[in-house]
């Protein structure tokens, strides 16, 4: 069956044309918003929404007219690329809908939208008895996750082979590679990893180590809360009741979705009513991470019935020469959906490509230039460096350093990558789970007296006990941990406390680490900084468990020391 390739359909009027808070959507907006809006479930759409085209206010407008049309916003799934776009998402919509409801309405809230991840470990929390988990499982982040695979490579035998067996970050990017592809372990090693593909046999006895290791320890890493889901869409009768409780289901960012995340999409919905897809080819740079292009472009054909496409091609963004070198570079793509991107606005100067002859170079040239826009009047905040990633910006922090030209640089370390807030988390989630090998070791080893080989026989008694936490309380630790092993237990102890209430839980474990943090760091006071950053954060959260869960799946981006004031000029 073939797509429907759809430019313009006739907007549907409102009760109150007055009031109508879509008029200002450009003619293809409108088309996406409004299209089946009269239909119970319209068939499959895909928005193929260019550069700056409008992509997040579009979808939000069709959200809000959904739900102005009778839909039940408890029974929409917004899938995002991250929890900031979803509330972002929510916000907008809410806005639309508060225009048309009055002033006095309430917007009404959006309870199923979230990254393909947080709804996932939403949804096998509550069907974990259907699928053999337990419900109260944690959640590893992808250090966490690292750490695991080491142990377990340790444990096997793996750390002490002749020649170099791959290293633990390697191997989760192979593991994940692997689940979110669904590729087998041969064909990842040949295409992606061809230097580790002579320990194939040994990376097999890992992986199934890994799994075996996170099931006794209840925990799951971010792949596995996709291929569970996918897994439990298997199942034809649990498909039917989780299809079921949703009449539309849109997705943002399709161009960079994975496999497993297209099969669970088709699995909800098989016949495609109420899907709304929204990308762009020519934007999918996710492929390192196992995302597919694929699932954008074949997603008209997918479905019982097939697909209407709606392209937003009008720029609000750019110029016209830019957008003249970005039409002239896709059309050279083998496979695409067709689009011409175009704009209204002035032109202005084409864009430069600059070749030098290596990374020492392209810094004195960058650096030159800025010189030069700062000589015409142009002040230096007003100039920006971006970089792929931080590590690329080496040469160029040299070069403005030597030139005597202040600078700030935004991104580096995460939030939850910082050593300090990785400790405090690491005992809220030992709590969670008195079984979490990875959260106990790093806790137990902040105390002063305690090294690997203590924290280990603890954990192994902890691992193998009806009562964890009973284990713990009657551990005997060594000599030099006596005087803070104590204070541990009863901090522990507290926090696991039934009646303690979120987020109580936070100061608790706050006031039990700080003396920790004095004696840890020499910068303790800047780190402190943070602990009362997290602190904060975490106040809104309705639960220990949420607030754990979300902040992994979708962590804040920066310390508090990784970015200071814009220099002066």
């Amino acid at each position: 069956m073939n797509a429907q390739y759809f430019s313009v359909c006739p907007p549907l009027p409102l009760d109150t044309p007055a009031a109508d808070p879509f008029a200002l959507l450009k003619e293809q907006q409108r088309a996406a918003v409004d299209y089946g809006i009269a239909a119970p479930a319209a068939g499959p759409l895909l928005v193929i929404a260019g550069a700056g085209s409008g992509k997040t206010n579009t979808l939000a407008h069709r959200v809000a007219r959904l739900v102005q049309r009778g839909a039940d916003p408890q029974r929409i799934l917004l899938l995002t690329f991250s929890r900031r776009a979803a509330s972002e998402m929510e916000r907008r919509a809410g806005g639309v809908l508060a225009k048309v409801l009055g002033t006095g309405s309430a917007a009404p809230q959006l309870p199923w939208a979230g990254t393909f991840h947080s709804i996932g470990a939403r949804l096998l929390r509550e069907y974990a008895d259907s699928i053999g988990l337990d419900e109260s499982f944690t959640i590893h982040d992808r250090t966490d996750a690292e750490d695991l695979m080491s142990l377990v490579r340790h444990d096997i035998g793996l750390s002490q082979t002749k020649s170099r067996f791959p290293m633990k970050g390697t191997c989760v990017s192979i593991y994940s590679r692997v689940v979110n592809t669904r590729e087998p372990l041969k064909e990842v090693l040949q295409s992606t990893f061809p230097w580790c593909a002579q320990w194939e046999e040994e990376l097999k006895r890992l992986f199934g180590a890994y799994v075996e290791a996170k099931q006794a320890q209840n925990v799951v890493d971010y792949d596995d809360l996709l291929l569970f889901w996918s897994e439990m869409m298997a199942d034809p009768e649990l498909a039917r009741h989780v299809g079921s409780r949703f009449d539309h289901v849109l997705v943002d960012e399709y161009q960079d979705t994975n496999r497993l995340q297209a099969d669970i999409l088709l699995a909800l919905k098989p016949d495609g009513a109420g899907v709304t897809v929204v990308g762009d080819d020519a934007q999918s740079i996710y492929s390192f991470r196992g995302a597919t292009v694929r699932n954008i472009l074949d997603f008209p054909h997918q479905f019982t019935q097939p697909a209407t496409v709606i392209a937003l091609e009008r720029n609000y963004r750019s110029t016209q020469p830019i957008l003249d070198a970005s039409n002239a570079v896709i059309a050279h793509a083998r496979e695409r959906h067709a689009k011409t991107l175009w704009t209204d606005r002035s032109a202005g100067a084409k864009p430069q490509l600059v070749v030098v002859p290596d990374e020492a170079d392209q810094a004195r040239w960058v650096a030159g230039r800025v010189l030069e826009h700062r000589e015409t009047g142009m002040a230096l905040k007003s100039q920006a460096v971006l970089f792929r990633t931080a590590t690329h910006s080496a040469a160029l922090e040299l070069e403005l350093a030597r030139r005597n030209i202040p600078f700030v640089k935004f991104g580096g370390l995460k939030f939850l990558e910082a050593a300090h807030v990785k400790d405090l988390l690491a005992l809220l989630r030992f709590v969670q789970n008195p079984r979490g090998r990875m959260a106990g070791f790093r806790s137990v080893q902040l105390l002063p007296g305690i090294g690997p080989a203590t924290a280990t026989r603890l954990l192994d008694a902890m691992a193998d006990a009806e009562a964890p936490q009973t284990v713990l309380e009657q551990f005997e630790a060594p000599a030099a941990a006596a005087a803070e092993w104590a204070g541990f237990v009863q901090a522990y102890g507290n926090l696991r406390h039934p009646q303690l209430k979120w987020p109580a839980d936070l100061e608790l474990a706050k006031a039990w680490y700080l003396p920790m943090l004095e004696r840890l760091y020499d910068d303790a006071q800047v780190r402190a900084n943070d602990i009362e950053q997290l602190v904060r954060l975490g106040a809104g959260y309705a639960s220990r468990e949420q607030f754990l869960e979300e902040l992994t799946l979708d962590p804040p981006a920066a310390t508090s020391d990784e970015a200071g004031p814009p220099g002066l000029d």
